[in-house]
């Protein structure tokens, strides 16, 4: 028989420590796969701050480096400039690269580091308790909004791609989902490209993906791929966000 599919030599066999449903895990196989395919896994370097990425230093085959809570870009830009011939890239969840970590996440980006960054965004603080993060939608329930995120008060949730777009560092921006097969397949593809960007030392790459937090939203694994679906679709746009001329040319 036809062997069709095979674990990536990107990842060590240490067990995913997720809850069940989160889709960290099919986020961790789409990086793993691409620099596998890439022929980058032994030369390059991952920074990943607290929180539920945290966990993920141990499970990845390339080197990885511990950040301090939203400061993983920081670290990987002084990584890439001491060592420009390493693949560096981050993988940070939503509530530190858009929340503590955003000073970097915008200056990284306006000075076009030739770093990736990889956003999972939740709409939560995931591990830390499930708060309100900046990304939270309006009439979101959290731990810190009982009532729903009141727009009026805490102000509409940050789309940070489009904010990443504007700035002319940032070569390359794309927003994906891993809800479906559909859209897992359309993010390899961003992931892809993005690291690609890094290796034609274009300037800065950055990849945001919509995933699932079923413990602290509160459903079910299925039911949280449809809250997504519902909820998040409308108010993050995907795609690619920004691709300049010469990445449209990889």
């Amino acid at each position: 028989m036809e062997k069709v599919f095979s674990k990536t030599k990107g990842l060590t066999d240490v067990p995913f420590t997720y809850c069940p449903g989160c889709t960290h895990g099919i986020i961790h196989r789409l990086i793993a796969e691409v620099l596998e395919e890439m022929d980058l896994l032994e030369n390059t370097i991952g920074v990943a701050p607290v929180g539920c990425s945290g966990f993920l230093l141990d499970m990845f085959s390339c080197d990885f480096v511990g950040g301090p809570h939203g400061r993983a870009q920081a670290v990987a830009t002084g990584i890439k400039r001491a060592m420009p011939e390493r693949t560096v890239f981050t993988y940070q969840g939503d509530g530190d690269i858009a929340a503590i970590g955003t000073s970097h996440a915008i200056h990284v980006a306006a000075r076009g580091e030739k770093i990736t960054s990889i956003m999972v965004n939740n709409a939560v603080f995931g591990m830390t308790g499930g708060q309100m993060a900046p990304t939270t939608i309006g009439g979101q329930v959290t731990t810190t909004s009982p009532y729903g995120r009141d727009c009026a008060l805490a102000g509409p949730p940050i789309d940070l791609p489009k904010t990443i777009a504007t700035l002319e560092g940032a070569v390359y921006v794309a927003a994906g989902s891993v809800d479906s097969p559909k859209n897992v397949a359309q993010t390899k593809k961003m992931i892809k490209k993005a690291f690609q960007v890094q290796q034609k030392g274009l300037g800065f790459s950055f990849v945001s993906i919509l995933s699932t937090c079923p413990t602290n939203w509160g459903l079910s694994p299925v039911d949280s791929l449809n809250w997504l679906r519902k909820n998040m679709m409308p108010v993050y746009q995907l795609g690619e966000l920004k691709a300049t001329e010469e990445v449209n040319a990889l």
